[in-house]
């Protein structure tokens, strides 16, 4: 999340985990929210520099954040689903 403080990086994780669990029909609850939400926008950042690209801002953080929180509990379901398979 460059650009952004970490109060504001907080914020947008919050946000970008909750619209992913709402968007992916996922119930995570707050903490995970914000970790997914952290997590996904360095994720999503970082598979966007493996091609020469890369988000910023709160706007950037907030798309990358929705779409690496998508991304790992996409991930997080084809492993559960592996084990209970």
């Amino acid at each position: 999340m460059s650009g952004v403080g970490w109060f504001t990086a907080i914020i947008i994780g919050a946000i970008a985990g909750w619209l992913a669990e709402k968007f992916m029909k996922a119930d995570m609850g707050l903490l995970m929210n914000i970790i997914l939400g952290i997590l996904g926008a360095m994720l999503f950042n970082f598979l966007l520099g493996l091609v020469g690209g890369g988000l910023s801002g709160f706007w950037g953080s907030l798309i990358a954040g929705f779409i690496g929180a998508c991304i790992l509990i996409g991930v997080a379901r084809m492993i559960r689903g592996k084990k209970h398979g």
